[in-house]
């Protein structure tokens, strides 16, 4: 099982130089996977979330690619009805050609009601247009030589049951987003029920779980997968591999725009799970 880590491309402490050293960190501690999310415009409702500078997915992984050698890089999520799917299906072709194959695409919805209606897209229709230019996409990648994208897995992101049918459907791993084990545990039962409802291959699952170490273990039924003390989060992970998880990737942001401020906390918590769960094996 691959790790891989959430990096935030926004916040007030986040610039050029912190992206490069959030690369170069994850990178040099062993980690798989380097992923940033995804917003177009910064309306009220995002900005309160994932205040400005938001540095533009596509554009920053095409920088850090040239600033990194190994580690692979991908979305989580890019909001598919925000850009016309030839739009979507060339930068990812073209972004894994540069990165050496590198790129992990992972899709979602989206959520900003202010945002869609800045860029003009209905927001009660974004899951049918989500479905539509998901197809696009596929079929440019592969019946248009100028498109090809070669081996790009894309995940499907979204923990609704038409999340789950998206990525049967669409997608080559499911990619729920901060939850807790009995819930994943659930999920991924209906996951390969929707497969075999549909009579296709399971996807595989490829979660997106918190990274958040404290000394003292956490009891309570609502803590997400990845929380609680060292021992805790190893387990969780355990867990997550014997239900076949093929690559999880930590979430340490917790919520505070102020963290991006002091990535060394982050880097520190990351440092000590390489050191225990990656270096170790």
């Amino acid at each position: 099982m691959k790790l891989g880590v959430n990096v935030p491309n926004f916040g007030p402490g986040t610039d050029p130089g912190m992206l490069r050293d959030w690369a170069c960190t994850v990178e040099g501690l062993g980690f798989d996977l380097l992923m940033l999310s995804d917003h177009v415009a910064v309306t009220p409702d995002v900005a309160e979330q994932y205040p400005a500078p938001f540095y533009e997915p596509f554009t920053t992984l095409s920088w850090l690619a040239g600033v990194t050698e190994r580690i692979r890089l991908g979305t989580t999520v890019v909001i598919v009805p925000y850009r016309h799917p030839l739009l979507l299906a060339r930068m990812a072709a073209n972004l894994g050609d540069l990165s050496g194959g590198r790129l992990v695409l992972g899709v979602g919805v989206g959520w900003a009601r202010q945002e869609f209606a800045a860029l003009g897209v209905p927001f009660g229709e974004r899951g049918r247009i989500t479905d539509e230019h998901l197809r696009v996409v596929r079929a440019a990648w592969a019946n248009t030589a100028d498109y090809r994208a070669g081996s790009i897995p894309l995940w499907i992101g979204g923990n609704s049951d038409a999340g789950i049918r998206r990525a049967v459907r669409l997608g080559d791993a499911w990619h729920p987003l901060r939850a807790t084990l009995p819930w994943l545990r659930e999920a991924r039962e209906r996951l390969a029920a929707t497969a075999r409802d549909q009579g296709r291959p399971v996807p595989a699952l490829a979660p997106r779980i918190a990274l958040r170490l404290t000394a003292d273990p956490l009891t309570g039924h609502d803590r997400l997968a990845g929380e609680g003390t060292l021992d805790q989060v190893a387990a969780d992970l355990a867990e997550l591999r014997r239900l076949g998880a093929e690559t999880v990737v930590l979430d340490p942001f917790n919520g505070d725009p102020e963290e991006t401020r002091r990535p060394r906390e982050s880097w520190r918590v990351l440092a000590t799970v390489a050191e225990s769960l990656i270096r170790s094996e």
